[in-house]
């Protein structure tokens, strides 16, 4: 047998187009190649199980080998096999079906996964990275004959008898120049280590050292031997693959360490298992999250029949998500996959909403099993609950029974709890309850204080998510509103019917307001004048909460970026029944007058962080001369 030919393609040369447009991701040849050696076994296998192979079918396996002096990586099977007509057909016609279309389409491509996915090239990403493939195969059918094909990466061919004795492919690449790289024992490792690591056939690079016992010395202890084991990189089963109730608590926390070698232990973790309407299983952990970098660094991890394709999930894993770990393996997901086929895929999007489902179900579970613990914690998981239920208003509707609310006594509240806690003292006199909060308590420490005085509870709202959390509570929450503690003084953030009389004549109240502003002469900071408690401090500096909720959201990139470009306007609240008030009323001269009324300004803006420069060193100088 000995045969040359053309591959049938309408085109130019396709090879250069594969070369220049997968250049950038070369080493997912690898990838495709034990995947399709990996198919192989598995198809055998099935015949052996329905009757239809009755050989041995041995140890089923892959390898992968290189030599360095020969410039070859061979990848081998005891597989299915290839008779030559199915070389002809499978490696000439089938995987060059979409030839055509992909000369037509490769300009659009943004990516080597989705022009490999969308053409059937998955062998032929071999010659991104070789001048010259060789096949050496024979069929698992009786009286089959070894065929051997060539091609050097043009759409020459050539098939003759092969010399494989026993089933399976071996496929060897001559690798070229330029991909000289991947003729090395660390590369080729790494490479298999992030593809492979998982396959559900063993896959043998080479060999290892390992220690056996070798009898007792004279003391009778065990001594030891090194011996060279096969160096089998994978795990054929890794939990996901197994039943819940097969594993333990240690399978889960050993998987963990194996995916982050470098992570704390998660606080708990999601078995992901489903067969309808879609197939799925994997693992999702909660990790302790300490800094930004390993947010960035350690990312769920998705496979298609244990398959390594991506650890870009954000199409597949609902957004408020993406914080979690671990690994999600779908058949239904193809192997090459782009960003556009996932965005418009329909399982993906019924994926999306299982896990959402899944997460919310197991912290409701863990919520009802063990409430301390959850509280324990929620430092945590309160940022994923929190996005979650902005993002998402099928969780927003399940979580909004476990999410919890914390207040600066450290107590914490579902929302139900706070609610029958304080209606009583914080509703106002036109019926809407006021929750009053925090977003920095040591910065806003007086003002807590104040609130305080008036039986009021102060939550903390303190996480980058809170600002939306706020505004989605105001809309969910029926007749409820939220103050930050410092919006304004304690006697006016809840309206009440028993304000304080005023002490102050209206010419002395215009008085002292003109005396403030004087002193001020600033623009932004409005002055007003409030009867309030006697025991609140003289002066009090706020901003409105609906501008100051606007400018943070704008800073967080919120879309309220006109209200960011605005500039800061704050509210001075004199307060008219304070013994301060009347002293500088009765100062001997505008100076006194002016000198005190600066003082008591800048300690209100010294109690908000707001002084600062010339500014803090004229006050600090000011406050030595009266002293």
């Amino acid at each position: 047998m000995q045969e040359k030919g053309t591959i049938s393609i309408h085109t130019e040369n396709i090879f250069p187009i594969i070369k220049k447009f997968l250049y950038s991701d070369t080493e997912i040849f690898l990838r495709e190649l034990v995947s399709n050696a990996v198919d192989a076994t598995q198809k055998i296998k099935r015949l052996a199980s329905l009757g239809q192979y009755n050989g041995d079918l041995g140890e089923l396996r892959v390898e992968v080998a290189f030599d360095a002096d020969k410039k070859t990586i061979t990848i081998s099977d005891n597989g299915i096999g290839m008779t030559a007509e199915e070389i002809k057909k499978y490696i000439n016609q089938i995987a060059f079906s979409g030839a055509t279309e992909f000369m037509e389409k490769f300009k659009e491509a943004k990516d080597a996964n989705e022009i490999i996915g969308r053409f059937g090239l998955g062998f032929y990403s071999a010659f991104m990275v070789a001048d010259k493939v060789e096949i050496e195969t024979l069929s698992y059918q009786d009286g089959a004959t070894p065929a051997h094909w060539i091609c050097d990466g043009s759409t020459e061919f050539e098939i003759s008898e092969g010399s494989l004795e026993e089933r399976g492919t071996e496929i060897t690449l001559h690798i070229n120049a330029e991909s000289e790289e991947f003729l090395s024992q660390h590369r080729l490792q790494e490479i298999l280590d992030k593809y492979a690591k998982f396959l559900p056939v063993p896959i043998k690079f080479g060999t290892t050292k390992q220690e056996e016992e070798d009898g007792v010395d004279d003391e009778g202890k065990p001594k030891y031997k090194s011996v060279e084991v096969d160096n089998i990189i994978n795990d054929t089963n890794p939990i996901w693959t197994k039943a819940p109730n097969e594993l333990t608590d240690e399978d889960y926390l050993k998987f963990y360490k194996e995916l982050y070698p470098y992570s704390e232990d998660p606080l708990f973790w999601i078995h992901l298992n489903v067969d309808y309407p879609f197939n799925l299983t994997g693992v999702l952990y909660f990790p302790k999250l300490k800094n930004d970098f390993e947010i960035t660094r350690n990312k769920i991890k998705l496979y298609s029949r244990q398959v390594f394709i991506t650890d870009e999930v954000k199409d597949i894993v609902p957004e408020f998500l993406m914080l979690l770990h671990g690994v999600i393996d779908s058949p239904d997901i193809p192997l090459n996959v782009s960003r556009s086929f996932l965005q418009a895929d329909s399982n993906v999007k019924k994926i999306n909403s299982y896990i959402t489902k899944k997460v919310a179900d197991k912290l409701a579970e863990l919520f009802k099993a063990d409430r301390k613990g959850f509280e324990e914690k929620w430092g945590d998981i309160g940022l994923f609950v929190k996005y979650g239920m902005v993002s998402e208003e099928k969780f927003y509707d399940k979580a909004k029974d476990f999410v919890l609310v914390t207040n600066t006594a450290k107590e914490n509240f579902t929302l139900n709890e706070y609610k029958e806690k304080v209606e009583g003292v914080q509703t106002d006199k036109d019926g809407q309850l006021v929750y009053i909060y925090t977003n920095d308590a040591e910065k806003q420490d007086a003002f807590i204080q104040s609130a305080g005085k008036k039986g009021y509870d102060v939550l903390v709202m303190n996480s980058p998510i809170d600002n939306h959390f706020i505004s989605q509570l105001e809309q969910k929450l029926e007749k409820t509103s939220l103050k930050r503690v410092d919006a304004d003084v304690a006697d006016k953030l809840i309206k009440k019917d028993d304000a304080p009389e005023h002490v102050l004549t209206e010419e002395q109240s215009t008085k002292i307001k003109a005396i403030f502003d004087k002193a001020i002469n600033k623009p932004a900071y409005r002055v007003e004048l409030e009867s309030l408690n006697p025991e609140e401090l003289p002066v009090t500096v706020t901003m409105d909460e609906f501008m100051r909720r606007m400018k943070d959201m704008a800073a967080m990139g919120g879309g309220m970026s006109f209200y960011g470009n605005m500039p800061d306007n704050y509210k001075v609240i004199v307060n008219g029944n304070h013994k301060l008030i009347s002293r500088i009323l009765e100062g001997e001269d505008e100076t006194v007058q002016a000198k005190l009324a600066k003082q008591a300004f800048d300690l209100a803006l010294l109690s908000q962080g707001l002084l600062t420069g010339a500014e803090l060193t004229e006050f600090v100088n000011r406050s030595v001369s009266l002293i």
